[in-house]
């Protein structure tokens, strides 16, 4: 790889290339899980995802609270719910008071099934990742809280209090 003179460039050059490579490491990262699940676990990342999202809300969540978890359409939920209950790892149930809306929890055996993607899941992180030590990562993340929780950079602005 080229070596950059980034003391000489803008600084936007700096930022645009470092977001090419989160971007180019981000996706080889992801290529490499859907394959694993595909191929290892006949499952997809969408179905481990929405799988994911249930996991953490035992009395569950309806549709348009699962899409907006994911930040998804209802569309794309909607298909991976309903082979999730079909193939017995979720439930539907009427939620009070709203006719047109359902609730979605994992039944037991959806729990079992999430348990071993997600260890799955982490091991394939780990190995991965595996070229980054405690510090590394430490120093990765306290870059990345910069984003906040929303993933939003915190700008200048932003931390004055400012729009």
């Amino acid at each position: 790889m080229a070596a950059h003179n980034t003391s000489l460039e803008p600084i936007s050059k700096s930022r645009l290339r470092l977001w090419l490579r989160l971007l180019k490491a981000t996706s080889g990262i992801e290529t490499e899980l859907r394959r694993r699940l595909r191929d290892e676990c006949d499952t997809t990342l969408p179905r481990f995802d929405v799988l994911s999202a249930l996991s953490r809300y035992p009395d569950g969540l309806k549709m348009s609270e699962i899409s907006a978890f994911l930040k998804v359409s209802n569309g794309n939920v909607t298909g991976i719910v309903e082979r999730l209950v079909e193939d017995g790892h979720a439930v539907r149930m009427a939620v009070p008071g709203d006719k047109r809306a359902n609730r979605v929890k994992l039944t037991s055996e959806g729990h079992a099934v999430f348990a071993d993607l997600a260890a799955k899941h982490e091991g394939w992180i780990d190995e991965l990742m595996g070229g980054l030590d405690r510090c590394a990562i430490a120093a990765c993340n306290e870059i990345f809280e910069q984003f906040g929780s929303s993933g939003e950079p915190e700008t200048a602005l932003k931390k004055a209090g400012r729009p």
